[in-house]
């Protein structure tokens, strides 16, 4: 799907089309959002997205949700059909890499959903976490929004985050910083966001 692009502060292309291995943040409405963004507040992980989800081929992505993660069709995100806004973030990928994510993402559908680790971050962050917590959250087939992102991304042969940090303790924030601390394309849809 080749669109016209939108500006952003740090990146504007001329035209955008999501490649798989991209991935965006996007924003989780109702109450749910707003339990999100009260958790990302509490342990100091303040962001405009709530959600992540990765790009597979064919016009689709996959994003962890409550029920286990689904494939959604990218027009969710991206288009005049849009019902979110979004960024995506376009890290330097090799073609291998896209294809391996990508078919990697798209067996991710299915995988069960954790409410445990939204507690394991905060109480990482509040470092009083015990190690039982990091072993059920590292043996568990469960994953968040962001953790699936990166996940898959790993899995392709791309580490998105040099600095040693446990999978599971990547967080929808984390990836907004990131995705600012690099040179990477970046494609703004919807409302436009203060950087």
């Amino acid at each position: 799907m080749l669109i016209p692009a939108q500006r952003t502060e740090n990146y504007v292309p001329q035209t955008f089309e999501p490649l798989p291995g991209d991935f965006l943040l996007t924003d989780i409405y109702g109450w749910v959002g707003k339990g999100v963004a009260f958790g990302q507040f509490v342990i100091g992980d303040k962001s405009p997205y709530e959600h992540a989800a990765l790009v597979l081929d064919s016009g689709e992505v996959v994003e962890a949700m409550p029920g286990g993660a689904i494939i959604s069709p990218l027009s969710k995100y991206i288009g005049t059909k849009r019902t979110h806004r979004a960024l995506f973030v376009r890290p330097p990928l090799e073609p291998w890499q896209r294809v391996l994510i990508g078919d990697f993402g798209r067996e991710l559908a299915g995988t069960p959903y954790s409410f445990l680790d939204y507690a394991s971050i905060a109480l990482e962050h509040w470092k009083i976490r015990p190690q039982f917590i990091v072993d059920r959250v590292a043996s568990s087939k469960h994953l968040i929004c962001s953790q699936l992102v990166d996940y898959a991304l790993r899995e392709g042969g791309f580490q998105l985050f040099e600095d040693g940090r446990f999978h599971g303790d990547v967080t929808p924030g984390d990836l907004y910083r990131l995705a600012y601390a690099k040179p990477w394309a970046k494609f703004q849809t919807g409302l436009p966001v203060k950087l």
